[in-house]
């Protein structure tokens, strides 16, 4: 089965400094029909006013992924690990046992756009650790290019889930398919632009879920990047 998401449905919170779309039940935001999509827990669309952040708090048995769109994201955690990472970067933190970081935008003028992706780990009580990885524009051109995996596959980062995550940019004639493994779930996120997925017309912020072993087809874009989620087990 194909459902759709559309922008509008999900969870908004506005904080003045964070103003911040839930695609899945998070914080005050609660709706008991979308909670998570197998180990995918969250999909937050932030964006972060200039010099403004969170400031230093805890995370525990959670794979955590920041996606930038635009603008500066830093980062400092109580690995030791401080970054600034920028639209290309990818950013992973796997908080096992548990870790204390702080995520802020540096800018003086300009505001940061960024997704925040949590996704449950196969196992708990891990040792904490970090990595993160750009993977330039022509990388993702005209392609999933994948980003996330459990095994590193194609230089991809680790993560602690039979999880795989792409990314890709695609407009005009440009198109890409993805099959589907027997047992496994897909979920697509719009971040930006339009394309049709599966003959449905997209836009930024909405979403396709495959849950019937349909392979993913994307055609007829314009300006659009994607993040397309290879997930395990059957839809809840």
């Amino acid at each position: 089965m194909n459902d759709i998401r559309r922008s509008n449905e999900r969870g908004f919170a506005d904080h003045g400094w964070l103003k911040s779309f839930h695609t899945f039940s998070f914080a005050d935001y609660f709706d008991p029909e979308h909670v998570e999509f197998g180990p995918l827990r969250v999909i937050n669309e932030d964006r972060v006013q200039a010099g403004a952040g969170f400031g230093t708090h805890s995370h525990r048995d959670m794979e955590i992924i920041s996606y930038v769109l635009d603008g500066e994201l830093a980062h400092k955690d109580s690995m030791g690990n401080g970054s600034t990472i920028k639209p290309g970067d990818v950013q992973r933190m796997s908080a096992g046992t548990g870790v204390r970081h702080s995520e802020f935008n540096p800018s003086p003028s300009k505001s940061v756009h960024f997704l925040q992706i949590w996704i449950q780990p196969a196992k708990r009580n891990i040792e904490p650790s970090y990595e993160e990885k750009r993977f330039a524009p022509e990388e993702k051109r005209g392609r999933l290019r994948l980003i996330v995996s459990p095994d590193r596959a194609d230089g991809s980062l680790l993560i602690h889930q039979d999880a795989r995550v792409y990314a890709g940019l695609f407009t005009g004639d440009e198109r890409a398919d993805l099959k589907v493994a027997p047992g496994r779930r897909i979920y697509l996120h719009v971040a930006r632009g339009a394309l049709t997925a599966n003959r449905t017309a997209l836009e930024g912020g909405d979403a396709l879920r495959i849950t019937d072993g349909a392979p993913l087809a994307l055609s007829k874009a314009q300006d659009a990047e994607v993040l397309v989620f290879d997930l395990p087990g059957e839809a809840r």
